[in-house]
């Protein structure tokens, strides 16, 4: 008798594909106009504007980032570095980039904050622990965490600048596995990925309104 071949994981998240992730969308973004006043446009969906989703995202990866880095890590809290809100319904963040740096300096922001996640993803033990209100994670959840940010907010910013974003889909694939278990494994990897953050449609299936994932080791 012979069975049916078992079933192929897409692998785990590594410090490699947040790399890529991160050098792909600091790319694709370097092909938009260097006048910031073109980055205060949408970013997509979103209330906050094209640089905002940027400082936001470069925050989201420090923060990711430190929260790997204590050797006793808190376990209830992140990390108690200063935020600020530079306005009403602005991002809240302890990140950002100074205006008179332009773009190329909003990039490179982005760029340093990515490269602190990769390293300390590549560097921290086994049994590091890093918490999050959806689930404290490994060194691998705080790599997917840090690719999901990068590759959704990129096609936030894509979408009010006008450029075109479709990341690899080896790298939504594994994201999706990581962090998102009860995603459909049998449709286009980045429209899933777009549709569990709210972003995208699946055909047969209701558009997400608030979602989450699950970063703490399964």
């Amino acid at each position: 008798m012979t069975h049916a071949p078992e079933p192929r994981t897409p692998g785990p998240v590594t410090a490699d594909d947040l790399a890529e992730g991160v050098r792909r969308g600091v790319a694709l973004l370097r092909q938009a106009s260097r006048d910031a006043a073109d980055w205060a446009v949408p970013a997509g969906s979103l209330r906050w504007d094209c640089w905002e989703t940027v400082e936001h995202l470069a925050d989201d990866l420090f923060a990711y980032a430190a929260q790997l880095g204590p050797q006793s890590p808190p376990a209830s809290d992140f990390v108690p570095f200063v935020l600020s809100r530079p306005g009403e319904g602005r991002p809240r963040s302890t990140i950002f980039a100074q205006r008179e740096a332009g773009v190329d300096g909003l990039l490179l922001v982005l760029e340093a904050c990515g490269a602190m996640l990769v390293a300390m993803v590549r560097t921290a033990a086994p049994e590091a622990r890093a918490f999050h209100g959806f689930g404290t994670a490994d060194a691998e959840g705080s790599a997917a965490m840090g690719l999901v940010e990068t590759l959704v907010h990129l096609h936030d910013v894509a979408e009010g600048l006008g450029l075109e974003w479709t990341p690899p889909a080896g790298l939504c694939a594994r994201s999706l596995h990581r962090l998102f278990p009860d995603a459909p494994t049998d449709t286009d990897p980045w429209a899933t990925l777009l549709w569990a953050t709210g972003r995208g449609e699946l055909p047969g299936r209701e558009r997400v309104g608030r979602w989450r994932w699950y970063s703490a080791p399964r």
